[in-house]
């Protein structure tokens, strides 16, 4: 997995530990957010089982291959939080836009593609006096710039329309066997690593996220988020119950703000967004929140993010999840300010934040000291001992860019070199669309899905992505 010069990476571009320096008492603990790029073998094997020509054996033992190697890399280069890269959501592409959220569709039962003339049969009526999403395309910041010209250097423009499916019927686990799979690897390669399994952490979606699809099944958009607490409920519960941490990949929290074609009163978004916290913590009942890590962001595409919303407005409701871990972007040109945040809002009990110092969204690469000045000044705010940060040794070279194809083990892909799992330190869209990373990427199959018969087989129309399915 060398990075796009292949070879040794320049001694003037490996930082120094210069913000252990500076800051006494800092934590040594160091990580991620979570999804890492895919090696070619892992890639293969994913095609190979989602076109039948390889068992779901067969694509186990190269799951438990590989995700040895990126857990002792990770250990290599100085993590202690470490994961499986997320190399148990499929992908077969190395830029994939939504591994973070597509892996889904196979785990659960009630999906189904539809064709545009399923979907317009299937509209229902706006529920009166609710906030409910409009189409991925209909987003205010979208709209306003040229998302769709190919000469705009933004990623979405050139690339094609996903195969997303719709909730048909109710919604249900149905993948124990493959949560199992992940489990037992990681569990594996940590101890193959020396390291405990307390140190290692599985991503999984939020039910607010995991809703965004097409709803023709339940009375409306909020019901249609309960369900899919009662059926992640169980891959949480899976997740920690084995000592491992869950992360929960929220983007819904601050990137649905620019999913509404009207922008919306912001006390009404926040009761929207309160309802979809309050179902999260539903679903996280039971857990300790030390085995949660609550991750957030504004979707961290390649674009001009002109409609995000301030985190300072949403900041409560984030730290309200039964999470002691925070994490968010904090290394980009909408977001690096608010870090002065931290000075009138107070971290509460046991809760931790896991900022993301290192931007993935440029091939730029950032100065070990300006990574430092990050870190610092978070540590200066909230306590040196309650911040999680990259690791002193990481190679900041390498990286995964929209310029580049090759891995990137220091801008943390979620580009996602295979993109973006995470936002702050992916590279790509980033977990607030429906993936992220560079222009033109193919995405991957819905596996375990057949499509209605219509005028379009197996491809799910503008009606399908929208979260409401209404008209």
């Amino acid at each position: 997995m060398e990075g796009p010069a292949s070879g040794e990476v320049p001694a003037s571009v490996v930082p120094r530990p210069v913000v252990w320096e500076r800051v006494e008492g800092l934590s040594a603990r160091t990580a991620h957010v979570g999804s890492l790029p895919r090696t070619d073998a892992l890639l293969e094997a994913n095609k190979d089982h989602a076109e039948g020509r390889l068992s779901d054996a067969g694509l186990a033992e190269v799951v438990r291959t590989e995700t040895d190697a990126v857990v002792a890399r990770q250990a290599d280069i100085g993590l202690t939080i470490v994961n499986d890269g997320e190399y148990g959501h499929a992908m077969t592409e190395k830029v994939d836009y939504g591994a973070w959220w597509f892996y889904t569709f196979e785990r659960f039962s009630g999906l189904e593609v539809l064709g545009s003339e399923q979907a317009a049969e299937a509209r229902r009526p706006r529920p009166a006096g609710k906030l409910e999403l409009d189409a991925m395309t209909s987003r205010r910041d979208w709209v306003a710039y040229a998302y769709q010209d190919p000469t705009s250097g933004i990623h979405l423009a050139s690339a094609p329309a996903p195969v997303i499916p719709a909730v048909t019927g109710g919604l249900a686990y149905t993948g124990q066997q493959i949560v199992a799979r992940d489990i037992a690897a990681l569990k594996a390669a940590l101890e193959r690593a020396g390291k405990p399994v307390a140190e290692g952490f599985l991503a999984s979606i939020s039910p607010a996220a995991a809703a965004r699809i097409g709803n023709y099944h339940y009375e409306d958009d909020e019901a249609a988020v309960w369900a899919w607490v009662e059926a992640l409920r169980e891959e949480y519960r899976t997740i920690t119950d084995v000592g491992l941490t869950v992360q929960i990949d929220a983007p819904d929290l601050a990137e649905f703000w620019d999913q509404f074609e009207v922008e919306p009163d912001l006390q009404d978004y926040r009761r929207f967004s309160t309802v979809r916290i309050e179902a999260l913590n539903h679903a996280l009942e039971g857990i300790d929140p030390a085995r949660v890590r609550y991750h957030m962001c504004w979707g961290s595409w390649h674009g001009p993010h002109s409609a995000d919303l301030g985190f300072d407005t949403i900041v409560d409701l984030a730290l309200s999840v039964r999470a002691n871990g925070l994490s968010f972007e904090a290394a980009n040109a909408r977001h690096e300010r608010e870090w002065r945040i931290w000075k009138d809002v107070e971290l509460p009990g046991e809760k931790y934040l896991i900022p993301g110092v290192v931007f993935h969204a440029t091939n730029v690469l950032e100065h070990p000291e300006l990574v430092a000045d990050r870190i610092e000044r978070f540590a200066r705010l909230v306590g040196p001992e309650r911040v999680i940060v990259p690791p002193p040794t990481a190679a900041w070279a390498g990286a995964s860019t929209p310029t580049s194809p090759g891995p990137s083990w220091s801008h943390w892909p979620r580009a996602h070199a295979s993109p973006p799992v995470g936002c702050e330190a992916r590279g790509g869209l980033g977990r607030g669309f429906a993936g992220g990373a560079a222009a033109g990427a193919a995405r991957s199959p819905v596996v375990g899905l057949r499509a209605r018969s219509s005028s379009s087989p197996g491809i799910c129309s503008t009606a399908c992505m929208m979260p409401s399915a209404r008209g």
